[in-house]
């Protein structure tokens, strides 16, 4: 994995959004642990690294491109100098060029740097591409010993239930139904978690129908991938997915049930260098505004109802230009809903639009959206391996008790995973003392526990810290007020708000926080903060 860390355009929080694929190990290969980059191009460029050779070169022929193509562009200039197909490009598409607060990064055609609007930090600083390739040689302290402490984590993965299997043939798609079942999937831009049709979007259906070969990122043996194409004449295409993700943001939340379509979607996002999470909680929150009635068809100029994939399709270019209503999408969910003075119809935290589960149904991830640092991401608990996946032992997702510490652990625990370069996908299977002896192995150090916790406890405070800086405060660690006080209409959650009242403050509490959220100065001094 590699992490882009910015301020992020959508939220004025840090930004810290992760992609796999090859981009970070032939980063690496080149010799380089990260890139800084600093001020403002005057004319458009790509940045081209090879080893020692880095140059900004002309992107003028590139401005305007999508990112499939302008990727294709590049490995072609380079295919003199570099073997073409080795050459990884992390580059933006129009919406980033056009600085959309929801753009986004994509690196080797299909992996996504997707949250927070990363896509137009890159297109404000004129940096349309990052191309590099390495020919250095990565070495461990003990080659020997690293592979088998990597072939033991390994194992231990594949022992988990259901988990490698299930990746390898449909990817994250399979957890649909899983989560449909559990009455926690966003239908409707979350008014309600439970879908009718869901079985016309699931994991099992897009194998039926368009999936056609699984692939993985760099030395993965999970292979999570999955290449579709779609062969219906009005949404024909060809890409990686759609992930449970998009499935959920894109599909039930805008109330979407063509497998079809949503990949067609999911396909044209991904060359416009768009989030499709950010995309979908927007055009979802279009919708119910458009079906209360409290914008119309003049005000939008296109049909924006639940279910209806035209005006979805006709949005994204103009998301991706700018133009019409598609400029006031581009701004996110949060500035739409509140352009109308509707913010209730708005579903997320700190002006980013909630992931793909209702906590109203898992209380601890309630939590983990609220206290979230770089905007609501249900990557960064996981909390949802616990219960719906029956990963570590059953807990009881309806309630509260224990889940301030659990979110803790498992925020300093991801912290650990990113701070690693591991894909957080392995989390539901292992933890941090079986990825110790690859760190010990690839470093030549030694590593408890309870120290690397440490180290994911000081990187969120960190966060955390940035964002005080910044202006936030306690008042921002809250949920929208349909989770917080509209019951879940049906469903095994049926009934349910999320109570995070009653975990807020003993989860400042644990983490050594004042009441707004800030940590103390104690806690600054015993994580070498101060």
């Amino acid at each position: 994995s590699y992490v882009v860390v910015t301020k992020s355009p959508l939220s004025g929080s840090i930004a810290c959004s992760t992609a796999e694929g090859y981009f970070g190990p032939e980063l690496k290969s080149a010799g380089y642990d990260g890139i800084i980059l600093e001020g403002r191009a005057p004319q458009p460029v790509y940045l081209s690294i090879e080893d020692d050779r880095v140059e900004l070169l002309s992107a003028s022929h590139l401005w305007g491109k999508s990112t499939r193509r302008t990727e294709e562009i590049i490995r072609a200039e380079k295919g003199n100098l570099w073997i073409a197909k080795e050459t990884s490009v992390a580059s933006i598409g129009p919406a980033g060029e056009k600085r959309a607060k929801i753009a986004s990064i994509i690196n080797d055609r299909h992996r996504v740097a997707a949250r927070a609007g990363v896509g137009a930090v890159m297109g404000s600083k004129n940096l349309k591409a990052i191309a590099v390739r390495g020919t250095q040689t990565i070495t461990v302290a003990d080659g020997t010993q690293f592979v088998d402490a990597v072939a033991r984590a390994w194992e231990k993965f594949k022992s988990t239930p259901v988990i490698p299997q299930t990746l390898n043939n449909i990817g994250t798609s399979f957890l649909v139904d899983l989560i449909n079942k559990c009455g926690v999937l966003p239908v409707n831009n979350f008014q309600t978690g439970v879908m009718k049709k869901v079985d016309k979007i699931s994991g099992e259906h897009m194998a039926e129908t368009i999936l056609k070969a699984n692939k993985g990122c760099f030395a993965c043996p999970i292979a999570c991938v999955q290449m579709t194409e779609v062969e219906d004449p009005a949404l024909q295409g060809e890409g990686e997915g759609p992930e449970y993700r998009t499935i959920a943001l894109i599909g039930a939340a805008c109330g979407i049930d063509d497998i079809n379509a949503v990949a067609k979607i999911s396909y044209l996002c991904d060359d416009m260098g768009i989030d499709t999470l950010s995309f979908g909680s927007a055009v979802a929150c279009a919708m119910e505004l458009t079906e209360k009635k409290i914008i119309s068809r003049k005000q939008t100029g296109m049909t924006l109802k639940f279910g209806k994939v035209p005006a979805v399709l006709e949005l994204i270019e103009k998301v991706a230009g700018r133009e019409g209503f598609g400029d006031l999408v581009a701004e996110g969910g949060y500035d739409l809903a509140s352009h109308f003075d509707h913010p209730e119809c708005f579903i997320g935290v700190k002006k980013q639009g909630s992931p793909a589960f209702d906590p109203r149904g898992i209380q601890g991830l309630g939590l983990d959206y609220a206290t979230s640092n770089s905007g609501v991401s249900h990557a960064l608990g996981y909390l949802v391996t616990h219960r719906i996946l029956g990963i570590r032992g059953e807990i009881d997702p309806l309630t509260t008790e224990g889940k301030a510490l659990l979110i803790k652990q498992f925020q300093d625990g991801s912290a650990v995973f990113d701070s690693a370069g591991l894909c957080r996908l392995l989390l539901l299977g292992v933890w941090i003392d079986d990825i110790i002896p690859m760190l010990e192995t690839a470093t030549g150090k030694s590593y408890r526990e309870e120290d690397l916790l440490s180290l994911g406890e000081r990187v969120w405070n960190l966060e955390r810290l940035f964002n005080s800086e910044a202006g936030f405060s306690g008042t921002d660690d809250t949920l929208p007020r349909r989770m917080l006080e509209e019951p879940m209409p049906e469903g095994p959650a049926r009934g349910q708000v999320c109570k995070l009242e009653e975990m807020l403050q003993e989860y400042y509490t644990i983490r050594g926080w004042n009441d707004q959220g800030v940590p103390r100065e104690e806690t600054k001094v015993s994580l070498g903060l101060a």
